[in-house]
């Protein structure tokens, strides 16, 4: 299935509810005394020496990660908290049978019951791919590579490069088409370069993945399915020496070239890329090239690679986009790779958890509609609302105060975070699926067409403004973000729930939780990345060079920091993979707690617990970030994700924070205390 037909750099959600027989309801109450998981934390512990471990030490001690999950704690919590709401309404849905066709309840309820229509889904095996498949093997030459991979696209699929339309990064107002590196089946190009013996072995375990895939479909025996896996693995392993590594990915001006598809053409000979952009439905002259280099060496490999292992990847590809919702050998096969060997889970989630997350994927807006009418009380939007905007002034009043930028860009920061379009639990308009036929007899055919809508539906935006009211997360998604080209903030419905908001929670629990999400999602505005795009989205300069040379050496001291911190006893954390993401939690962090001062609680000495307000609040940041990993999983966390590890989301962010040393009493000698002259202070 492709998921890079519309483009986003996330920095990583009425009158169609009548009549749909789902009854609102209104989550319970939780006292502020129950905001904090008290029991969790470890007294053996000085908050002075490690503060994670203090708040969380006991849990993390006595938790046992599920066999279902690579992790479990406090978003896994609040996912599945999420995924049960979803099931609530997808089972009366789906239990309705003379719903309007193209209804939402018809939708969404028949999507779900296709999925889990497991009987059915086993006796179809790869059918529902035949024709995909029998069109791929029927390729001859190497315009017929590119021809398959366009149609795919122009039917919801996708492969060999990584195709998009969004904004232009420096004209935010236009829509383009971009092209940018792709085509792997492993997450990035280090895994097939790395000689670390975890490395090795995943990349054996991917070989044999492959093969499993291929030896599977009949196109191949055992044997010579292995030989076919070896030759798709090197072509793999080609695209991946011309692909840019995930730090080098992070550089948003180094990944700009705004071409002609005949200047691009000229430079990948025997690619005429004009008539790919025709095939592709594209008829705007101009696209956006993040990685001219990659496809070059594409252009030489579509020359020098036999038909033959083309067709191989494509197969590999195709099936292994669907393999999760196929029948039971393939599902195995693909979840014992990517889950089990990648992420250290022993076991699937259950069906409906699987399920309902393909129908929020899938079909967001329309279930969506119906989660905020049960799950999001307007109660908890007003309390946002309050709460974004104290954190807007408290962060404005911040960059007054810095001393080591000059009052010029001080303006122009100012005037940007005033410019933030503030997107609060679920958009002010939904898509409208009505048109695409979903019904029970295959899933993989309803994802097709689904995929058929979006791909239609993202290019169309092609010549069109750019709509500033999309949404890329769905209202039930546990996540938020901040988009640069619309510098705008997004917070689902999903995420709005315990431990990161209470709606009867104290302030100090509210701050210390949800409104340093708040100021993270703020602060990546101004990290090193964000920081790079003006007020209206666009990638261009507006910082004097002696700002940014300041800004520079401060966020060097934050990769510095991290690069120190290490999991799984030698593994160091990638400072600069993570650069944005601890500059947006140490940032957002100060901002939260600056506006909880100005808050009655914030202001008072009253405790609750026998805990300071200042107390409550670093233990309610500490409790958000209560996880615990496989080790599979923080080895493939370390190798992709741009977030640190939660042990130091808490203890990098608050050693740096006085507030935090007089809260707690951190002096010179203690492991929390850091000198004044290495703390970070940005913002």
């Amino acid at each position: 299935m492709n998921n890079t037909i519309f483009r986003l750099l996330p920095f990583a959600v009425l009158p169609l509810l009548v009549g749909y027989g789902c009854k609102p309801s209104v989550s319970g109450s939780q006292g502020k005394s129950a905001a904090l998981d008290l029991s969790g934390a470890d007294s053996s512990i000085s908050p002075r020496e490690d503060f994670f471990s203090f708040a969380n030490g006991r849990w993390v001690q006595h938790t046992e990660i599920p066999a279902s999950k690579t992790g479990w704690g406090s978003f896994y919590v609040v996912r599945d908290q999420a995924l049960y709401n979803m099931r609530s309404i997808l089972d009366s849905c789906s239990g309705l049978d003379q719903a309007q066709k193209g209804s939402i309840t018809q939708q969404i309820g028949d999507l779900y019951a296709s999925g889990m229509d497991s009987a059915g889904i086993e006796k179809a095996g790869l059918t529902p791919l035949k024709a995909n498949l029998d069109r791929i093997d029927a390729i001859s030459d190497v315009a017929g590579v590119l021809q398959e991979v366009t149609t795919e696209y122009v039917n919801g699929d996708g492969a060999l490069f990584s195709f998009s339309v969004g904004p232009d990064d420096k004209n935010s107002t236009v829509e383009r088409p971009h092209l940018d590196q792709g085509g792997l089946g492993m997450p990035n190009r280090d895994y097939y370069f790395k000689q670390d013996p975890a490395s090795r072995e995943t990349r054996q375990a991917y070989l044999h993945y492959i093969a499993t895939i291929l030896s599977l479909s009949g196109t191949a025996d055992t044997a010579a399915a292995s030989k076919k896996a070896g030759a798709v693995l090197a072509l793999e392993t080609r695209l991946a020496d011309a692909s840019k590594t995930p730090v080098e990915l992070r550089d948003p001006e180094a990944n700009y070239h705004l071409l002609t598809f005949t200047s691009l053409s000229e430079m990948t000979p025997g690619v005429d890329w004009k008539s790919v952009a025709a095939q592709l439905s594209v008829k705007e002259d101009t696209v956006q090239v993040g990685q001219p280099e990659f496809y070059k060496a594409l252009a030489s490999l579509l020359k020098t690679t036999p038909v033959d292992v083309w067709k191989d990847y494509l197969r590999v590809h195709l099936i292994s986009g669907y393999a999760a919702w196929l029948s039971t050998p393939f599902a195995d096969a693909h979840f014992d790779f990517y889950n089990r060997q990648l992420g250290g889970q022993k076991q699937p989630e259950e069906r409906w958890k699987r399920v309902s997350s393909l129908v929020n994927s899938a079909l967001g807006d329309a279930l969506g509609q119906l989660y905020v009418q049960r799950f999001f009380p307007p109660s908890a939007k007003e309390y946002m609302i309050k709460l974004v905007d104290n954190l807007q002034r408290t962060y404005q009043d911040r960059i007054r105060q810095v001393d080591w930028m000059s009052d010029s860009t001080k303006t122009k920061a100012i005037q940007k975070l005033n410019a933030f379009a503030k997107k609060i639990g679920y958009p002010d308009k939904w898509k409208d699926y009505s048109s695409i036929d979903i019904n029970r007899s295959s899933v993989v055919g309803n994802l097709q067409r689904i995929g058929k809508w979006q791909y239609d539906y993202n290019i169309s935006k092609l010549g069109k403004p750019v709509d500033r009211s999309e949404w890329y997360m769905t209202a039930p998604t546990v996540n938020a973000y901040y988009n640069p080209s619309f510098n705008e903030i997004v917070f689902p419905a999903g995420i709005l729930q315990p431990p990161f908001y209470y709606q009867n929670g104290d302030d100090a629990v509210n701050y210390g939780g949800i409104a340093a999400v708040i100021g993270h999602e703020m602060t990546h505005g101004f990290d090193d990345q964000g920081s790079q795009y003006d007020k209206d989205g666009n990638l261009k300069s507006w910082w004097t060079k002696e700002d940014r040379r300041k800004f520079d050496a401060k966020t060097g001291q934050v990769a510095d920091q991290y690069d120190q911190y290490t999991v799984l006893d030698s593994v160091h954390v990638n400072g600069k993979l993570t650069l944005g993401e601890n500059i947006a939690d140490i940032g957002g962090l100060a901002i939260a707690y600056a506006a909880f001062k100005n808050t009655p609680q914030g202001k008072s000495d009253k405790k609750i617990d026998g805990l300071t307000p200042d107390q409550r609040f670093f233990l309610s940041f500490a409790q958000i970030w209560r996880i615990k990993n496989t080790d599979r999983w923080m080895l493939w966390r370390i190798n992709n994700d741009p977030h640190s590890p939660e042990m130091y989301r808490v203890n990098g962010p608050v050693s740096n924070m006085k507030s935090f040393y007089a809260a707690f009493g951190v002096q010179p000698g203690d492991k929390m205390y850091r000198a004044d002259s290495s703390r970070v202070h940005i913002w």
